[in-house]
């Protein structure tokens, strides 16, 4: 058994067995604002370069919230060219999230709203409590549109004409309602969420580590290419998958009908 720790003023990255667990503290409602997002962004590369981490889960110590989203009085108080870089240095630190190898698992225990709801966008997965409050974008209210890849990664998941009502209306869906249209992927009994996606990303960590990391880079850029081109690349990372280690003990596990020893290699 493996672990460590780091804390900052605004997070704490936790890390065993495989898995880490980046905990938000920033503030009542967790509405965050640049220091948070630095910070945010030192863990994720933390995470990308350590080898042992398979799946990450970002999960808030709030009572109520997940995250609000950005601090408004830090947003109105500043220049619209400072909010201009500052939109940009989120999307650039999501999309890290977006592109890693590693599983990233969003859970939402609390009120998931604006630049909230956009972190967990950018996981791979959102698990939710039957009771975490409410979820949605309502940055129109404000003026605005959710900046930090609200309206694009919201209509791939969703579909453009959903992305585009809830966007405009600003509405706040229940659990249950976000499950319906697949904006979240499991809805857990509020008691139990933070176990259950906690179980999730053991099972998932304690599989074929390496297929899963090309499955996920398989899935969230091919999505972005043509057809024919994405067909291409996912032979290719097949062809990595037919090299390993794992590939090998699967096939021969399957064959001589025992339990894989898996090393992620």
């Amino acid at each position: 058994m493996t672990t460590s720790a780091l804390e900052t003023k605004t997070l704490t990255l936790k890390k065993e067995n495989g898995i880490a667990e980046v905990h938000l503290h920033i503030n009542k409602s967790n509405a965050y604002d640049l220091e948070f997002y630095r910070e945010l962004n030192a863990a994720i590369d933390d995470i990308r370069f350590d080898t042992d981490i398979k799946v990450v889960v970002l999960m808030s110590d709030m009572p109520g919230f997940f995250s609000s989203g950005a601090n408004i009085a830090f947003l109105k108080a500043a220049d619209p060219r400072f909010k201009t870089q500052f939109c940009l240095f989120c999307n650039e630190t999501l999309d890290k999230i977006a592109r890693s190898p590693q599983i990233w698992i969003a859970c939402l225990e609390g009120h998931t709203v604006g630049g909230g709801l956009e972190m967990a966008l950018a996981c791979d997965l959102r698990f939710m409590g039957d009771k975490a409050g409410k979820i949605g974008l309502p940055e129109v209210t404000l003026g605005v549109l959710a900046g930090t890849g609200g309206t694009q990664r919201l209509a791939r998941l969703v579909g453009h004409s959903k992305a585009l009502d809830l966007n405009i209306t600003g509405e706040l869906l229940t659990p249950q309602e976000a499950l319906d249209i697949q904006l979240v992927d499991r809805v857990f009994p509020q008691e139990e969420i933070r176990e259950k996606t906690l179980e999730y990303a053991r099972n998932i960590a304690s599989k074929a580590t390496y297929a899963a990391s090309n499955i996920k880079l398989s899935i969230m850029n091919g999505k972005e290419m043509p057809l024919n081109v994405a067909i291409r690349y996912e032979g290719e990372l097949q062809n990595l998958l037919f090299r390993s280690q794992d590939a090998q003990e699967g096939l021969s596990a399957f064959l001589e009908k025992r339990k894989p020893n898996w090393t992620g290699q």
